[in-house]
């Protein structure tokens, strides 16, 4: 019982400190809130003030502002006023001057005005007395105006085309004689300084044997040997009645050339028979490619040529080494053109580099032109496109016959060094009958034109010179006749290198004083 009233009274005690409690924590918050309410409207009053202070503060520098902008503009205002009226006054005095100078030009017009009506007066006295001085001159001289004008005109134009004949026929003159002593003085220089000495070579094979024994083992069993060795070489072998020799005959040089080192190697070693004949031709034909490619090397090195060349080339090149023309190797040939050429082009300016390569590759086609259809300068330059030579190269090569045109100076060159290495004296072999025969139709061909008293093929067949009647053939047709003898040499003929017609006239009067 007592525990219960203990617990009792600790349960009201409890709520009554509770109460209390809370009671006072209720007038402390009240208080405190009190005094924050009075703290915070004294902050709102002051900020009040602050603001107050602040709009007072910025009224008034706004309206200084405005005062200080107000006069800023007023004072622009007023400078631009100054300025206008500076520019009102500078026009208006501009105004004035052009209102003086308009009024000068009026009264010069008026002068111009009068001074051309003045001479008008006179133009038209001076065409009344021209037309009666007209007139004059028609009674007197019984031609009217027309007449004498055309007459006139007629004179002028004979005086004007004799002239301008005169004056270019002079002016070629002197470039025909100024351009041949240039070149002869340029080809005279370079063949100074190139000294070449070629020896004639013979186109035919002949194979000097121990004894004619020999000459039925090289024939074999029913021939079966030279048909086993015509077959390897593709060549022909001639075998006469000459003592202790054998003939190779064959158009290919390169094939010529591997029967003939074939055949002496057969010879000298005594054993021919099939076999042997194909062991033999096999190693031949390597060592000739071998030489072929060397000489094309040395080609090269000696006609001074930088810089690489196709293979191909190179080897086509060196089997020009097994080819003569009229006698003279073509190879050696080629290396002096191209010597010539590049000396040329140093003594003229033009570039060295492409005449020397391009000489030395002119007749490259005649190691090929009788296995393709064409001409050799024309066979020539195709090949050398394909080796991936120049377009400059490729034109040279195809035009030093004039097969093609000529464009650049170098192209003229190669031709003229081929001319000059062809026709230089001791460079070809030609027989008698047929140097004879070349002379005589040159001669007959000039002959044959109208007008022609005489014909002389001199400096061995490189020039003919044609004397004419002068009483048949003037100065004009004297042109013409040397262009249509040297068109119909170019095709009736043939001959190497280039021929100069040369057409005189001469008239020769004479008296006898007594």
């Amino acid at each position: 019982m007592n525990f219960i009233l203990a617990v009792i009274g600790l349960v009201v005690g409890l709520g009554v400190g509770v109460a209390v409690g809370f009671f006072v924590a209720r007038s402390r918050t009240e208080a405190r809130l009190a005094e924050s309410r009075s703290t915070a409207e004294g902050i709102i009053e002051q900020a009040r003030s602050r603001a107050e202070t602040i709009k007072r503060e910025s009224e008034v520098e706004a309206r200084e502002a405005a005062v200080g902008i107000r006069a800023e503009a007023e004072d622009e205002a007023r400078a631009r006023r100054n300025e206008i009226s500076r520019v009102e006054e500078r026009l208006d005095k501009r105004e004035a001057a052009l209102g003086r100078r308009e009024s000068e030009l009026d009264r010069r017009q008026e002068r111009l005005s009068r001074e051309e009506g003045k001479l008008a007066e006179r133009a038209e006295k001076l065409k009344e007395r021209e037309d009666e001085q007209v007139r004059v001159l028609e009674e007197l001289s019984g031609l009217t105006k027309a007449d004498a004008e055309s007459r006139l005109l007629s004179n002028l134009e004979v005086e004007l085309e004799d002239r301008l004949g005169r004056m270019v026929r002079d002016r070629t003159m002197e470039a025909e004689e100024l351009a041949d002593f240039e070149a002869r003085k340029v080809i005279a220089t370079s063949m100074e300084r190139l000294a070449s000495d070629l020896a004639s070579e013979s186109t035919v094979k002949a194979i000097s044997l121990s004894s004619d024994d020999m000459k039925g083992r090289i024939i074999g069993r029913e021939g079966r040997n030279i048909r086993a060795f015509e077959a390897a070489t593709g060549v022909d072998v001639i075998i006469d009645d000459t003592p202790e020799t054998v003939v190779i005959s064959c158009f290919d040089p390169v094939r010529r050339e591997t029967a003939r080192i074939s055949m002496e190697r057969l010879v000298q070693d005594g054993r021919i028979h099939p076999g042997r004949i194909e062991q033999i031709v096999a190693k031949a034909k390597k060592e000739v490619e071998k030489e072929m490619r060397a000489a094309g090397r040395q080609a090269l090195f000696d006609a001074k040529i930088t810089g690489g060349m196709h293979g191909d080339l190179q080897r086509l090149l060196g089997a020009l080494k097994f080819r003569t023309s009229y006698g003279q190797n073509v190879l050696a040939h080629s290396v002096e053109v191209a010597n010539l050429a590049g000396m040329m082009a140093q003594e003229l300016g033009a570039n060295v580099k492409i005449a020397r390569r391009a000489a030395l590759l002119h007749d490259v086609g005649k190691a090929i032109d009788h296995e393709v259809e064409g001409t050799h300068a024309l066979i020539g330059g195709r090949f050398a496109k394909k080796c991936g030579e120049s377009e400059d190269i490729v034109r040279a090569i195809s035009a030093h016959h004039h097969e093609i045109e000529m464009e650049t100076v170098e192209d003229v060159l190669v031709a003229a060094a081929d001319a000059v290495s062809a026709a230089r004296p001791g460079a070809r072999r030609e027989t008698t009958e047929i140097y004879i025969e070349r002379l005589r139709a040159l001669e007959d061909i000039a002959l044959g034109h109208r007008g022609v008293d005489k014909a002389y093929a001199i400096q061995a067949g490189r020039e003919i010179r044609v004397m004419v009647q002068p009483q048949e053939v003037d100065d004009r047709i004297a042109a013409k006749l040397a262009l249509d003898i040297s068109r119909q040499i170019e095709t009736d003929l043939e001959y190497p290198g280039q021929i100069k017609v040369t057409v005189i006239r001469e008239s020769r009067v004479s008296e006898v004083a007594k």
